[in-house]
Order: structure tokens, then C-alpha cells, then sequence
């Protein structure tokens, strides 16, 4: 018989051959360190049983905490960074004759609503989201449900939107989040044997090129024709960033149209008041001097850019710079060159695509104005 390394011979105690009778091993001694550990041993699946099921219900305790504490911060920090933003620049700005819809008072407090309203609703939602796929994966197993239970929890976390307000609707937030889901559905899609075929095109090259084109078509179509179909605060954003004022595109509207001149008049004062004195011709087919004045295009296109990117940098700014200060925190105090430097170099990426946007936009309008002309001469 060998001995093994903590003094048990063939497996067995060495104080059962020690007290024995005619070969019968005798009783276990307490003292005996073997007998001891084997004892504990043989009490121990039970705690370990017990004490692995209260560490996993803490695990997921902590994440259904966890997931609600990060979305309310997020959504309450971008909200709030965006108010903020918002507040700040409408201090700033210098009082215009035309009276505000409500006071600076009256602001800040539906700033905060609101900040408060969306951080309870992404708090919400992801808690409610991940309760719900605890629960199916708890009940059904994790490896059965693993296929549908997301999307039933996505289902139930759904409603959480009515938490921004019952009386308000939010179809541009609601098509964002589609828009996301159809992202990752097509990224699924690519990958799956059944579908793969059918998401080939997204394969493509610059196909996102195309869609971009596709995009821009309707909302540049909608922006100068019909902009009662965009929502309030969209059209807001393209006439902030389409650097034209309403009376021009009523012209330009009209010309595309093939309507006649209504508001010519207007145009003209517009461009006086700027110190411009452009006199418009009513039988015009190019509007150039109707969207540049007496610039020729070459100069609008330069100092266009110029002012559009400078209107585009207060917007992309707080978009960078809030979620650096909320998600990236921690990596904010230990690298905050990086992280800045990231966020400096996002900022005036997007600001410049913005505004060679804009810019390209009034080009090709004038571009296809042009060839339209030409054509039917």
C-alpha cells in the first residue's frame, strides 16, 4: 500500500488500521486531520449549492441595477447636456424683437422635466429589459431562450417611452431606435445562412454611399418643397443649417416648380438689409442671384462652407463632449489626452461633413437647375 501525500494509505485513513481487532479496522479518530477534511467534505455540496445560487441571484440583481443606473445616467446626461447647451446659448444671445415663447425661468424648469423624464426612461427601459431576459432565461433556460427572449424583452421595455410624457410624441426618437434595430438586424442577417443571400447588397462597396444619396434625396426634396411634411424640430435644423432664409426658399421653391414669382419683393429687401442691392429678374430659369446675391458661385461656395462650419461645430461640441464626460469618465482621469483628443478630432470631422453637406447641396440644386435649363432650350 503506498501512502498518499497527506498520510491516507490506498485512499484510507491511517487511524483505521491503527485501532482494529483481528483486521477490522478500527472507529475514525477526531484528531486525525484525514478524517476532519473528509467530514467537511462530505458536508460541503449543499453550502457550496446554497451559497453558488445566492451568488448568482446577487449577479443578476446587479445587473438589472446596473442596467438601470447607466441608462438613466446616460439618458439623463445627454439630455441635460443638450439642455444645458441650450440654455446657455439662448442667455447668450441677444434679444430679438420678436417675443419669446416663454422666459428663461420657464426653460430651465422644462429643462429639467425633461432631463429627469428621459433619464427615467432609458433607466427604465434597460431594467425592465434585462428583468425580463433574467426571467425568461431563469424559467425557459438560458441556451433554449437564447433566440427570442431579447426580443420579448425588448417588447415589454417598449411602453417605458410613455414615461417622457403622455401627451408627447416622439416618432423621430421611435424611427431612431428603428432605424438602430434595422442596423442590427441587417448585421445579423449578413452573418445568417437562411438570410444571407437576401442581405448580399449590404455587402456591398460604398454601399452606404448609395443610401446616404437615397437619404438626401427626400430630405433635400422636402426641405426646399414641401417642408410642412418634416417634423418641427428637423425643419428647425435645416434652416438653421441650410443658411437660407424662408423667403429664398419660397423662391427657389417656385422656380423649381415652374410657378410664378410671388415674393421677389421680399427677396430683395432681405438682401438690402445685409447691405446687398440685388435686383431681381422676374424671368429668371437660374436662380443664382435669388440664393447668392451679386456673389458669383465659385465665392458663395467658399464663403458658405466657411459660415456653415462654423454653425455646425456649437452642434456636434456637446455631442462629443457629453458622452466623453458620462460614458468615458474612467477613461477620462487615467488617459484625458486621448480621450480629448478623440473628441476634438470627432467634433471637427462631423462639423465639417455637416457643412461640405450643406454646401454641396445648394451646388447641386443650382447644378441640376442648370441642366434643366439647358436641356429643354
Amino acid at each position: 500500500m503506498s501512502p498518499d501525500g497527506d498520510g491516507a494509505i490506498n485512499g484510507c485513513c491511517p487511524c483505521s488500521f491503527s485501532s482494529g481487532e483481528n483486521g477490522i479496522p478500527g472507529s475514525h479518530d477526531d484528531t486525525c486531520k484525514h478524517c476532519t477534511r473528509s467530514k467537511s467534505l462530505s458536508s460541503s455540496p449543499s453550502a457550496l449549492g446554497s451559497d453558488s445560487v445566492l451568488l448568482v441571484d446577487s449577479n443578476k440583481l446587479r445587473r438589472i441595477f446596473v442596467a438601470s443606473a447607466k441608462g438613466f445616467s446616460i439618458g439623463a446626461g445627454l439630455k441635460g447636456g443638450l439642455a444645458l447647451f441650450s440654455i446657455i446659448a439662448r442667455l447668450l444671445r441677444k434679444k430679438s424683437r420678436k417675443v419669446e415663447a416663454f422666459t428663461n425661468k420657464e426653460a430651465i424648469s422644462l429643462a429639467i422635466k425633461e432631463t429627469l423624464r428621459y433619464g427615467l426612461f432609458l433607466g427604465t427601459f434597460a431594467g425592465t429589459f434585462v428583468s425580463v431576459d433574467e426571467i425568461i432565461g431563469e424559467l425557459g433556460g438560458h441556451n433554449r431562450t437564447a433566440k427570442w427572449r431579447a426580443l420579448v424583452a425588448g417588447l415589454v421595455a417598449g411602453p417605458s417611452m410613455l414615461l417622457t410624457g403622455h401627451n408627447t410624441q416622439h416618432k423621430s426618437l421611435a424611427i431612431y431606435i428603428l432605424m438602430r434595430a434595422a442596423v442590427l438586424a441587417s448585421r445579423c442577417g449578413i452573418k445568417s445562412k437562411r438570410f444571407g443571400k437576401l442581405c448580399k447588397p449590404l455587402t456591398w462597396k460604398h454601399g452606404d454611399i448609395f443610401l446616404m444619396c437615397l437619404s438626401s434625396s427626400q430630405i433635400l426634396s422636402s426641405y426646399i418643397l414641401k417642408q410642412d411634411s418634416l417634423p418641427p424640430s428637423y425643419r428647425s435644423f435645416l434652416n438653421k443649417h441650410g443658411g437660407k432664409d424662408l423667403v429664398i426658399l419660397q423662391g427657389v421653391k417656385e422656380i423649381a416648380c415652374g410657378l410664378p414669382f410671388t415674393n421677389l419683393e421680399a427677396i430683395e429687401k432681405l438682401y438690402k438689409a445685409s447691405g446687398v442691392d440685388v435686383k431681381l429678374d422676374p424671368n429668371m430659369k437660374i436662380p443664382c442671384s435669388m440664393i447668392h446675391g451679386n456673389q458669383s458661385c465659385s465665392a458663395h461656395v467658399i464663403s458658405f462652407f466657411t459660415e456653415g462650419y462654423k454653425r455646425a461645430l456649437p452642434v456636434y461640441l456637446p455631442v462629443y463632449l457629453i458622452p466623453a464626460l458620462i460614458v468615458h469618465r474612467q477613461d477620462l482621469l487615467k488617459r484625458p489626452s486621448t480621450i480629448l483628443r478623440k473628441g476634438i478630432v470627432g467634433t471637427a470631422r462631423s462639423s465639417l461633413f455637416l457643412s461640405a453637406y450643406c454646401t454641396s447641396a445648394w451646388t447641386s440644386e443650382l447644378l441640376a437647375l442648370t441642366r434643366i435649363v439647358n436641356t429643354v432650350a
